[in-house]
């Protein structure tokens, strides 16, 4: 069977915070329509992770692809050109309340440079129907639920039709019955957009219930393939280093 399509493509890769070691040579591959969680402890290095895969860090050792851009080729003032190609979830959900739900995602459709008015407001009724809100477009984030606005905010992470998806903790500011909506939701995205998605989390019962690969941060290195569980951690395979 031929392989698909890598999305996220990491060799040897040194990540600094500064001038501080924070992983250390990082090999991770992740293909596309895939639905990988990143776990770890707080200061585990998981937001130095994401930060170099969406370009806020650069990447100066080891050789980084993702969505097809070359990190350690990738210039700040580029880095939009990465970010397009990418959408990404919050524990908040950083929506506009002073503008309906509507005015919000076609505000995000102008800062990806779409002009064409009808052609944007085809895309708020598309991405709203695929998280299963289309007739709400009218109603402010206030006056909505917070599973409700996190549905919003992962539309408005579809709306470039993103070659990944990466959430970051989308669940953490929500109740275990939102949780699973958010997660079923996201799945079930990944399998039918066929969207690459990288999930980071600190609730594993989320993994015990929806299985799926797991890589983590500890000790300053990622190891990939590990299960973990709410009642007793195991590690079942890995690879890294």
């Amino acid at each position: 069977m031929e392989d698909k399509q890598l999305i996220i493509s990491l060799e040897a890769c040194d990540i600094f915070q500064g001038k501080l070691l924070v992983l250390n040579q990082v090999n991770l591959q992740i293909q596309a329509g895939e639905f990988v969680y990143l776990i770890g402890k707080t200061g585990s290095g998981k937001s130095s992770l994401l930060k170099t895969i969406y370009g806020a860090l650069p990447l100066s050792h080891g050789k980084g692809e993702v969505a097809g851009v070359d990190l350690c080729k990738l210039k700040p003032s580029k880095r939009y050109k990465l970010r397009r190609r990418l959408g990404m979830v919050f524990q908040d959900f950083l929506l506009l309340n002073d503008r309906t739900i509507k005015d919000n995602l076609v505000f995000s459709l102008k800062a990806m440079g779409w002009k064409k008015k009808s052609e944007m407001l085809d895309r708020v009724e598309e991405v709203l129907g695929l998280v299963g809100l289309k007739y709400i477009s009218h109603k402010f984030p206030f006056e909505m639920s917070g599973g409700e606005q996190q549905r919003i905010a992962i539309a408005r992470a579809l709306l470039n039709k993103p070659d990944l998806l990466i959430a970051d903790e989308p669940t953490g500011n929500l109740d275990p019955d939102t949780s699973d909506d958010i997660i079923q939701l996201i799945l079930k995205i990944a399998k039918e957009e066929n969207t690459t998605i990288l999930f980071a989390t600190h609730d594993y019962r989320l993994i015990d219930k929806y299985p799926g690969r797991v890589i983590k941060c500890e000790h300053h290195t990622l190891i990939d393939g590990v299960i973990e569980s709410r009642l007793n951690t195991e590690t079942l395979s890995y690879s890294g280093v």
